[in-house]
């Protein structure tokens, strides 16, 4: 028969113990919530930027297809643009000339709140890429 030994004390946790641990879990969370809001900030970014791109490849084709850039008088309804429908507003910087044209991506919303260091992003026909932010550069922001 087994009897029941009281000298061994109660098993279990205090409750610092378990405020230390939920302490703890809180930073960690808040750490990686904050990691995971510019993850998401800069992959909006990436998808304007090709959608960008994809926007300046049409313009290469339309000057392909009639020797100038001055018959585009706005950008296409492409899939990407829905996509980003929201975050981004694609556009022309300025009106095409027959031999140049700029085209842009503006942010918007939460994404114009949340990607100041960027902000709009730009690209004309010589492929030469630039931002209006304050705090990123060409390259990171690209």
């Amino acid at each position: 028969m087994k009897t029941f030994n009281s000298s061994r004390g109660n098993r279990g946790f205090t409750l610092i113990e378990l405020m230390i641990v939920i302490a703890i879990i809180a930073v960690l969370a808040s750490i990686a919530y904050a990691s995971y809001q510019n993850s998401v900030v800069n992959s909006r970014r990436a998808a304007a930027a090709a959608c960008l791109l994809e926007v300046g490849q049409f313009m290469e084709r339309e000057y392909t297809t009639r020797l100038t850039y001055a018959n585009v008088n706005a950008i296409p309804a492409l899939a990407c643009r829905d996509d980003l429908a929201g975050l981004y507003t694609f556009s022309l910087n300025g009106a095409a000339t027959a031999t140049t044209y700029s085209v842009q991506a503006v942010p918007q919303g939460i994404q114009a709140s949340a990607d100041t260091k960027c902000a709009t992003l730009r690209v004309n026909q010589a492929g030469t890429r630039s931002i209006t932010g304050s705090g990123g550069s060409v390259s990171s922001c690209w």
